[in-house]
């Protein structure tokens, strides 16, 4: 191309805003973030800046994450989200959820209690089998850890038999341990719909989570501790500020509950000063 007066050739430039250079402390810390967070792009954008006061955006990151081999090119994420809206419960301990499944990292049966309000984990394990036992086991252990904050209202489960006794007499009842304990605590049995994932797609989300990221960590508690105090978990966002369950769990408590806190702490501060 060229003037057409003087016919000098024209210099062409690239139009548009001149691209930045990401400078080394910026990718340090997206490094540093995602060995700590374990998520794409887009997630740790939105982390970055809630932690840290600082926008990168998610194409930088990415671009990031692919030259040090921590994320695939994948088209289908350029498509258009579907808005999702979730059901979820208003207080901690007012819904749990339970399950099991076979763990691809070590083979062991998993399970846990899992809060619907929060999605923090009020017990789990690995076990060896999955038994009714262990499994009245783990919401014991929910009940010894929060309870005294208030009992849980209501646990759903599958039908598996862990949970529920398919075998019936005509009025429906039989004899389950499970489904026994849970009446004796006051704690109201829910069970999913038979062939309906979506009814506990809350743990299945868990499970996902837990596969992909159980090899990190050197034993169950350790993997448990950073999902529930370290992870921010993206169904708990709101417009101004991000949550771990942990978080979440605390603050997502009923009032009452909140209070009977606060007058507990008071008292226990009155008495050291009364010793003093």
């Amino acid at each position: 191309m060229h003037w057409t007066k003087t016919k000098m050739p024209l210099n062409i430039k690239k139009f548009g805003r001149k691209k930045k250079t990401l400078d080394e402390e910026s990718e340090r810390l997206i490094l540093r973030v995602n060995k700590e967070q374990n998520f794409g792009a887009r997630r740790l954008e939105k982390i970055i800046d809630f932690q840290h006061a600082k926008h990168i955006p998610h194409n930088t990151i990415h671009k990031v994450l692919l030259d040090h081999g921590l994320a695939n090119v994948n088209r289908n994420k350029a498509k258009r989200r579907k808005p999702w809206v979730r059901y979820e419960r208003e207080h901690s301990l007012s819904l749990v959820h339970m399950d099991w499944h076979t763990s691809k990292c070590n083979g062991k049966k998993v399970c846990a209690v899992l809060d619907d309000s929060s999605r923090r984990i009020l017990a789990g394990g690995e076990f060896d089998a999955e038994t009714t036992e262990n499994s009245i086991s783990l919401i014991q252990e929910a009940l010894d850890n929060f309870g005294w904050l208030t009992g849980i209202s209501q646990a759903m489960t599958d039908h598996g038999t862990q949970f529920y006794a398919n075998k019936r007499d005509k009025n429906e009842v039989a004899d389950s341990r499970f489904e026994n304990f849970l009446e004796k605590n006051k704690i109201k049995h829910i069970k999913a719909r038979v062939k309906h994932p979506q009814s506990n797609g809350k743990f299945e989300k868990w499970n996902d989570t837990y596969e992909k990221n159980r090899s990190r960590f050197d034993n169950f508690d350790n993997f448990m501790n950073w999902y529930n105090t370290i992870r921010f978990h993206e169904s708990l966002d709101t417009k101004w500020y991000l949550q771990t369950p942990n978080t979440a769990f605390w603050a997502r408590l009923p009032e009452g509950c909140k209070l009977k806190m606060f007058l507990d702490r008071m008292e226990t501060e009155l008495n050291v000063g009364d010793r003093i």
